[in-house]
Parts: C-alpha cells; sequence; structure tokens
C-alpha cells in the first residue's frame, strides 16, 4: 500500500495488484466480519447441551468424522474467512486450555456480535462497544467468584469429581455409558496426579482403541496396552513377575556408515560370514539373558534368524514399539530406555508383576498388556466400540473428562450448569449496568442479553419453547435469589441443577466469557479488509 497525491494536493491510496484485489471499510467491514463470525456461531449453536446433534463431517480424502465436540467441528471444518479462522481459534484455544466448553465459547462469542451489530445500527462507536464488553467481563467474573462453590473431595470420596465428569459426558454421544466412563477418567487422572502439587500429566494417561466389542467393556488399565503381539508365535504368552529390557538398539550385526561390498567367492567365505553374523546374534541374546531380562522390548525391528534365536533361549521379544510407547512403558515399570547391548545392566530392566498377550474376538488381533507395573503413574484407559467412528468420539469425549477432572484438582471451585451461571451473570451484569454512565451502559446491557444466549440454545435443542423456558427460570431466580436455577433439558422435573447434579469447573467457565469477550473486542477493531477478489 502507498500514499500519493494528485496535481490538486489531495491523497490517494495505491494499492499494489489492486485490480485483483477487494476493500472493505467502516461499518461494512465490521458488518461483514460479525456475518462470517456469526454464521461460525450459527453451526455450533445446535451442537450445545445434553440434548445437542451431531454434526458429520468428510474429508476430502473420505475420511468421516461424526462429533459435538466444539474444538472438532472446526478443525475439520475447511474456513476459508479470515474471520472464521478467528472463531476456529477460540475453540482451539478454550480446548488447549480447559479441554471442555469449546461449543459454548463459540456461541458465546456468536451471540455478543449479535448483540453489537444492533449497537453499530444506532450509530455508538465500535470502540465504545469494545469498552462496555470488556467493562460487563469484569463484572460477569466477579459474579462468578460469588456464586462458586468449593468442591472439596478425597482419595476416599471422589463422587464429586465422577459428578462434575459426568456432566461433560451428558452431552456426547456416550451418555448413556456416563456413569462408567467418568468413573473411569477419574481414576485414570488420580493414579497419575500429583495432589500435593495440584498438578496431573496428561501425557501419562494413554487413550487406546479397538473396534469391536462393545462401549461396556471399555476398562481402565494400570499399567500400558500396547497394539503389537510377540514377535514369534511359539513364545509364551503370558510372563509373570517380568524383567523388562527396553531397547533402542536393532537386533541386527553393526552396518559400517560408508558404502561397501563384500565380496565372496568360495564356500567357506560365505560359511565364514554367517558364523560371524551367528556369533553377534548370540553375544546380543546372550547379554540380555546375562543381566536377568525376562523380555525384551525393542524399538526396531529383528530378522528371522534373531527371532528364532531368541525364541530357542526362551526369551520373549516384542518389535517396532513406538517411541511414545516406550517412553510409556519404561516410566510405567521404572525401566531405563537403552541405546546399546553394551551399555545393559540389571538396575537399567524395568519391572511388571504381568506381561500378557490378549486376543480379541475372531479377528486374531492381539494386544499386549502390561500391568501390575513397578510404578503405576501411567495408565491406560482401553476404549472398545461397534465402529471406528464411536471409539474416535469415545476418546475425545474421555479426553473432555480427563480435562476437568485435572481442572478440578487444580482448582476445586464449581459453578452449577444448565445454563444457571449465564442467567445468574446476566441478571448481575444487568442491574450493574444502570451504575455505568456514558455509552458504555448500552454495551454492558447488550453483554447481558448476549450471555442469555447459552441458556435460549440449550433450551431450544431440548425441544422446549426458548424464550418462554428462559423467562420464567430467570424470573424464579430473581424471586428465590436462587443462582443455581437452569434449564431442566432432561425433563426431570426440577430446574435446581443443585439436585440434578449438573456441575462444570469455575475456570472453565471463566476462561470461556474472557475469551470470547477478547476475540470479540479484535473483531469490532477491524475497519478495514483488503483481501484477493478471488477469495471474496
Amino acid at each position: 500500500m502507498a500514499l500519493a497525491f494528485d496535481e490538486y494536493g489531495r491523497p490517494f491510496i495505491i494499492i499494489k495488484e489492486q485490480e485483483q484485489k477487494i476493500r472493505v471499510r467502516g461499518l461494512d467491514a465490521q458488518k461483514t466480519n460479525i456475518a462470517a463470525a456469526k454464521a461460525v456461531s450459527r453451526i455450533l449453536r445446535t451442537s450445545l447441551g445434553p440434548k445437542g446433534m451431531d454434526k458429520m463431517l468428510k474429508s476430502p480424502d473420505g475420511d468421516v468424522t461424526i462429533s459435538n465436540d466444539g474444538a472438532t467441528i472446526l478443525e475439520q471444518m475447511d474456513v476459508e474467512n479470515q474471520i472464521g479462522k478467528l472463531m476456529v481459534e477460540l475453540s482451539r484455544s478454550q480446548d488447549y486450555e480447559i479441554g471442555d466448553g469449546t461449543t459454548g465459547v463459540v456461541v458465546t462469542a456468536g451471540a455478543l456480535l449479535e448483540e453489537a451489530e444492533q449497537l453499530l445500527d444506532r450509530g455508538i462507536h465500535p470502540i465504545r462497544i469494545a469498552e462496555g464488553y470488556e467493562l460487563a467481563s469484569k463484572i460477569a467474573v466477579e459474579h462468578l467468584d460469588r456464586i462458586a462453590r468449593k468442591f472439596e473431595f478425597s482419595l476416599n470420596d471422589v463422587e464429586p469429581l465422577v459428578q462434575t465428569c459426568m456432566t461433560t459426558l451428558s452431552s456426547k454421544i456416550v451418555n448413556r455409558c456416563k456413569r462408567m466412563l467418568a468413573e473411569i477418567a477419574v481414576k485414570a487422572v488420580l493414579a497419575v496426579a500429583d495432589l500435593e502439587r495440584k498438578d496431573v500429566n496428561l501425557d501419562l494417561i494413554k487413550v487406546e482403541g479397538k473396534v469391536g466389542g462393545k462401549l461396556e467393556d471399555t476398562e481402565l488399565v494400570y499399567g500400558i496396552v500396547i497394539d503389537k503381539d510377540m514377535s514369534h508365535p511359539q513364545m509364551p504368552k503370558s510372563i509373570e513377575d517380568a524383567k523388562i529390557a527396553i531397547l533402542t538398539c536393532p537386533f541386527e550385526p553393526p552396518k559400517p556408515k560408508t558404502k561397501h561390498k563384500v565380496d565372496i567367492d568360495t564356500v567357506e567365505k560365505f560359511e565364514a560370514l554367517r558364523d560371524q553374523e551367528r556369533q553377534y546374534f548370540d553375544e546380543m541374546v546372550q547379554q540380555c539373558k546375562d543381566v536377568g531380562a525376562t523380555l525384551v522390548i525393542c524399538q526396531w525391528g529383528f530378522d528371522d534368524e534373531a527371532n528364532h534365536l531368541l525364541m530357542n533361549r526362551g526369551l520373549p521379544a516384542v518389535r517396532w514399539v513406538g517411541g511414545v510407547e516406550l517412553e510409556l512403558i519404561a516410566i510405567a515399570t521404572g525401566g531405563r530406555i537403552v541405546p546399546r547391548f553394551q551399555e545393559l545392566t540389571s538396575d537399567k530392566l524395568g519391572k511388571a508383576g504381568l506381561v500378557r498377550e490378549k486376543v480379541f474376538g475372531t479377528t486374531k488381533d492381539r494386544m499386549l498388556y502390561i500391568e501390575k507395573c513397578a510404578n503405576s503413574k501411567a495408565v491406560t484407559i482401553f476404549i472398545r466400540g461397534g465402529n471406528k467412528m464411536m471409539i474416535e468420539e469415545t476418546k475425545r469425549s474421555v479426553h473432555d473428562a480427563l480435562c476437568v477432572a485435572r481442572n478440578l484438582i487444580r482448582d476445586n471451585s464449581i459453578v452449577y450448569g444448565g445454563g444457571s451461571s449465564e442467567i445468574s451473570c446476566s441478571l448481575a451484569v444487568e442491574a450493574a449496568a444502570d451504575k455505568i454512565p456514558g455509552v458504555e451502559q448500552y454495551a454492558v446491557r447488550a453483554f447481558a442479553d448476549a450471555l442469555d444466549a447459552v441458556p435460549m440454545a440449550l433450551a431450544e435443542n431440548s425441544g422446549l419453547q426458548p424464550i418462554d423456558t428462559l423467562t420464567v427460570v430467570k424470573a424464579q431466580q430473581i424471586k428465590e435469589n436462587n443462582p443455581h436455577l437452569g434449564i431442566d433439558c432432561n425433563d426431570v422435573g426440577t430446574n435446581n441443577m443443585m439436585e440434578q447434579n449438573v456441575f462444570e469447573t469455575l475456570i472453565g467457565k471463566k476462561q470461556q466469557i474472557l475469551l470470547a469477550t477478547q476475540v470479540v473486542k479484535m473483531i469490532l477493531k477491524i475497519d478495514d479488509v483488503i483481501s484477493p477478489s478471488g477469495y471474496s
């Protein structure tokens, strides 16, 4: 872009390759941006809540994904528009930080922009709207702190954690097994949690899936499950009190780094070469036996001769195990990963109470279970399901539940779900608006109206009359001064979310409001868009 002047001294802008570009300025730019963000928000609106619909997405190479997780839907959608991409980023950042509430944050941002559009039509400056929104978000977050409750739990009483995970899972396709999956998620998190530091490393929880069986067959393994089997079919299928050598060096003769060739012109030379190779393998297997290993897990493959030797020497082995899995096995068994045979010593061996190979159904699919480990800080959630899509969606649902349990261990404050916290915040922001002088008052009121979008969408998706339901609950909250009243999505017969046991984490809800406000402020501040005409 360059600034030039005509013969009368009037300035004008020259844009490089301007015949191929489109420029939208001022109010039109804001309106266009708001329309794009609203379109993305509207897609996710129907996926909110326990009765939310799923979306089916087909990738260019024919893979089908069925999900109602906001972050996954937007991740798989090919969004061209730059503002649409901002909404995708918004959902992704909520997913990375909190792990749950990815749909709600986009719906809230869409509602805020919808309200902002009406204020822009009244002639209010976008900066004043943005400042009003900032002010209102602070009031809402402070109010959340006031209505939040501490949720006390201990290793003996994990029911509060299970109830909160069940709330997360109730909006997923797996809600018929939500109690079982919530318990599995909580047990997994507590197994790897450091309660003194209030920290959970989710990398230590491996989520593995296998098609076949039913969702109820999902289990928690206090150890590692790897999708491999023993390298030789005649090796033992079960090893008790295993001492595991974890190797990243291959079972094969050393190869020179330079280019080379071996000329063999007599049978004797060939025999000598074969003997030499066999001796190498012999030494390798013997080194493993000498340190007391009863199972070898190797990152690389090994040829048939090595495999045959291992079998003859009674040393079971597993090959082609991935690097991440090797690390988890090392953590779980307390072993060390050994890069070369010379460094193998008995104190570097991992210990496991039981290593067994399990066969599934009639497909001859086998997996290896490493259980009763020396250090049970690494666990595996093993998911079964009728088809691949079901397993993938269950993995995503379990990930959300794990994140919620982790967040509760970090900060055990909760607010009640079912839209009750949004309605309560909306009332608080509305009341605070009267005390704010200036044009910002309009923006603060608009923020209060926008917060009603989540309970409204919940009511709509549950087949209730949205406006009637919302106004009844709002009136009831004011009358009883009870911030725990929300939308009765499951038709239980009570609006009190405390009785329904519908909880959400406080940090998740705060993050939703703050992130949505930040993105909306950013979109409102854009007043000039220059884009290639091909993408208009």
